[in-house]
Parts: structure tokens; sequence; C-alpha cells
């Protein structure tokens, strides 16, 4: 319905802000409110960085796409899509090097740790995906571990955490699963839980399940069922 005030408008607004801030943006919690429902960015006297403005008007388009395609089955090119909405109109698509809405030419680091060559990624992404799809009843602990393995291929050149939270999300609607958000305060926690999962997998899913408990009381305020 996108009902404003309602699940789907403080939806957009928490996934929006928490996903763009554990990556760096400056905008705060009102400004990306104020974007959300007026398209404007209000009066601010610090700088803003274009970039944070147009990815932030971008991810709100990518929330209504998961969520209009979230019973669909999770492909390479409706990945490739949610980057191409998020990168489009950036100072890096400007870029000739950088590719929007495609796997990324040239290798990159993530945490100082080394991630899938570009030569690679293609093989890595159908292999990811097809292992992923061969489970049948997919449990939240299945999409925590998808989100790791994505972040570890990092398959585009920038943008990487966005999309693969934004995986999550619509994971967790597919499957009838209470979907989370990961705030900014959870953000070391998350990082940690990524950087120690082969060594233990529970920091990462003890995280996520905090987020998702999180969620709950914002469904229970609104009177959703789960």
């Amino acid at each position: 319905m996108k009902l404003k005030g309602g699940i789907y408008h403080r939806t957009q607004i928490d996934l929006t802000y928490n996903s763009n801030r554990i990556e760096g943006s400056k905008l705060t919690e009102e400004q990306t409110r104020y974007i959300f429902e007026t398209n404007t960015i209000g009066i601010t006297h610090e700088a803003i960085n274009v970039d944070d403005i147009i990815e932030t008007s971008n991810h709100f388009r990518c929330i209504d796409l998961i969520i209009e395609k979230a019973k669909s089955k999770l492909t390479e090119s409706f990945i490739k899509e949610l980057h191409y909405i998020l990168k489009s109109s950036t100072s890096d698509s400007r870029k000739e090097w950088f590719q929007v809405g495609d796997y990324k030419k040239l290798p990159n680091e993530v945490g100082g740790i080394k991630t899938c060559p570009p030569e690679e990624i293609q093989n890595t992404m159908k292999e990811l995906l097809n292992n992923y799809h061969s489970r049948k009843d997919k449990a939240i602990e299945d999409i925590i571990e998808f989100h790791y393995k994505f972040e570890s291929i990092h398959p585009f050149q920038d943008g990487n955490g966005r999309i693969g939270r934004l995986i999550m999300f619509k994971e967790c609607l597919a499957n009838n699963i209470v979907p989370f958000i990961i705030d900014e305060d959870l953000k070391w926690f998350y990082y940690r839980g990524l950087q120690e999962w082969e060594k233990t997998q529970g920091y990462l899913i003890d995280t996520c399940l905090t987020a998702q408990d999180r969620y709950k009381e914002i469904l229970t305020y609104f009177k959703v069922d789960y």
C-alpha cells in the first residue's frame, strides 16, 4: 500500500539510513527521512556529498524493487539490476572502468582481505546461487551464510554491502522469515561477524538475530502479524 507513516514508510527510512551509514554516508536519519518524504534535502549548514543524496534516493527505489520482486527467484540479473539502480547517476557511473549494473573489472579488497578476482566472478556467482537454491527450505542461517559468501566474493566495484543487505531483506520475505535491518550501532558486531565467520558463525548470526528482534518490535507496534 505504501501507506504514509506505516511499516513501509518506516522500513524505507531505517533500511536506507542505516545501510548507507554503514558504508560511510554522512546523511543523518532526519535528512534521509526528509529526502524520502519531500524529495528535497531540507536546510543544512554542512556540505553534503551529492553522491550520498543520489544513492539515498536510489536506495529507496531498490527497496521498492525487493518488495515488488520479493517472491521471485534470486538471480544474477536481479542482483545486477539492484546495483544498476543503486549506482545510477553517481560520480562512479561516470568513470569508464566502473561497471554500473555489472561485475567489477578491477580487483578489490574488503577490510584488507582479498576478494574474488574479476575473471572468476561469473562462475563463482553462478556456483553460489546454484548451491543456495539447492536448499529447498531455507532458514535464516542459510540467508546469512549466503550474505557472508556474497560479501567475500565482492562482485561489484562498489556497493556490495548495501546490495548484500538488500538481498538478505528480500530473501527473508521470500521465505516467510521476519526480515531485519543492521542498525548503525550494530555495525562493528556485523563487521566482526563477517570477519570471524570461518572461525565461528555465531557472531554474525547472533547480530542478525538481534536485528531481527528489533524489527519484530516495529512490526508489533504497527500491528503486523508475523
